[in-house]
């Protein structure tokens, strides 16, 4: 405030701000713009649950067979699989490289896994397989933030904030986006969970699994609930004299996340101390931090949080392979399992959408040494595996395919695009309607270009 305000008129709009800032926060007050014209039908889906393993798994190594790759392991690899070709890290005519773990069949669906996923194989019929996906990028930071926001630069929002923007929170007391990260920031860091051009609400709210669940969450040393409320009440008339000056969207913004923030004191450490968890369930988890992460998504989707993603880091597997993937898998195998087991039991899977992607996959040939332990695989964009279950997907289906090496897909291509467009019908919205009026344009998280909802993959 840079100049003084009348006493009259001070108090004339402090209760006009009281009376509006009481519409801002009521149930009625908090649901966003001409919701009801964004549905496509009754949704299936009333929130998600996001699995980004961060760096792109081998798809080669743990969903997509290829007995035609083993046969021609460390052989050259064909000459159209890279004339002409992009790639971050292969030069030269490489060689193909075959996968050194077993692959099983699993339920009644038949969905062959590796041997380093058995815990995901027990629940094989619960899961939808896309073997046909494709991107436009293949390097990390541009491809996760296509793959989270529709475009590969910043400053775009996210799935989880056109989400959230299009249909609101669940639970008043709780951030509709929350976001956990296991092993450092992804590379495209925390532009994949940002409002980009929507109104700072929507972003995600980081949370951590251990310590302090929301930095910062707790009152200084000798401050109450109560002195904390009259400071946040004294703050938020002066944010509403603020925005009765400049009508800037950002300071409405602004007051609805410190009374959030409010809320979060007495709700968060609820909804996050897992101490009344039986130790049956804690058990079936199993144990580190992402084990840790799976448990507290379940609790958070229960308590009605809409959007929740998990990122796990090191997936990029240039070399080495092998001895990462079997660390890797061993800490993301179990607690997925018992997530989607926990989620069923309660009665949740049905409501919720569970994906599971990296930014790409991996090529079928040979990157670095050709000793075991030292072979890795380059990015791939071309082709790639993303698995989903609950929600309104088709438990069971394996759906599209590649060719023999691997390296194309053969049957039923899905651009990542054709998925934000699924994700987003299952939830119940159509995605030519969820807009936001930017530069002039009603900007869409599908952009522009010809996108299809796979109806297929629904129930």
């Amino acid at each position: 405030m840079h100049s003084p305000v009348p006493r009259r008129s001070f108090l004339q709009t402090s209760a006009l701000a009281s009376l509006a800032l009481h519409e801002l926060l009521s149930p009625t007050g908090a649901a966003p713009r001409s919701r009801s014209r964004l549905e496509a039908k009754a949704p299936k889906a009333k929130n998600v649950l996001f699995i980004h393993l961060v760096g792109a798994p081998s798809q080669l190594d743990l969903y997509d067979y290829k007995p035609a790759l083993q046969k021609y392991d460390r052989k050259l690899a064909p000459k159209e699989f890279f004339e002409g070709k992009r790639f971050a890290f292969l030069t030269g005519h490489p060689k193909l490289l075959g996968t050194r773990y077993q692959f099983q069949q699993h339920g009644q669906s038949g969905a062959q896994l590796s041997e380093l996923l058995p815990h995901l194989g027990s629940v094989a019929d619960d899961l939808t397989f896309v073997r046909s996906m494709h991107t436009t990028e293949f390097n990390h930071a541009p491809a996760q933030l296509f793959f989270h926001t529709g475009r590969n630069r910043q400053g775009q929002p996210s799935l989880g904030s056109w989400i959230d923007y299009g249909l609101g929170s669940l639970n008043q007391n709780l951030p509709s986006y929350v976001v956990f990260v296991s092993g450092g920031l992804p590379g495209a860091g925390a532009n994949l969970w940002g409002n980009g051009f929507l109104p700072s609400e929507h972003q995600g709210t980081e949370f951590r699994s251990s310590g302090e669940p929301v930095l910062f969450l707790n009152s200084p040393q000798g401050v109450d609930s109560a002195r904390r409320r009259r400071v946040l009440d004294g703050i938020s008339q002066m944010n509403s004299l603020h925005h009765a000056e400049s009508h800037d969207p950002d300071v409405l913004a602004r007051i609805k996340q410190y009374e959030m923030a409010f809320r979060m004191q007495s709700s968060v450490p609820e909804v996050m101390d897992l101490s009344k968890e039986p130790a049956s369930v804690r058990g079936a988890y199993g144990t580190g931090d992402f084990a840790l992460q799976c448990l507290h998504a379940r609790r958070l989707l229960e308590a009605g949080v809409r959007f929740v993603e998990i990122f796990h880091r090191d997936w990029d597997t240039h070399g080495g392979m092998h001895r990462a993937l079997g660390r890797l898998c061993k800490a993301v195998d179990q607690p997925i399992a018992a997530l989607l087991r926990d989620l069923k039991t309660r009665g949740l899977l049905s409501e919720t959408l569970v994906v599971c992607a990296g930014e790409f996959g991996r090529t079928p040939m040979l990157q670095g040494n050709e000793s075991p332990d030292a072979c890795g695989r380059d990015h791939h964009k071309d082709a790639f595996t993303v698995w989903m279950a609950g929600g309104g997907t088709h438990p069971g289906l394996q759906y599209g395919a590649t060719d023999d090496l691997g390296y194309h897909v053969a049957e039923n291509p899905v651009h990542v695009r054709d998925l934000h467009a699924t994700l987003l019908h299952l939830l119940g919205i159509e995605h030519q309607k969820l807009t936001f009026r930017y530069q002039g344009l009603d900007q869409r998280l599908t952009g522009v270009e010809e996108t299809r909802v796979i109806h297929e993959l629904l129930a």
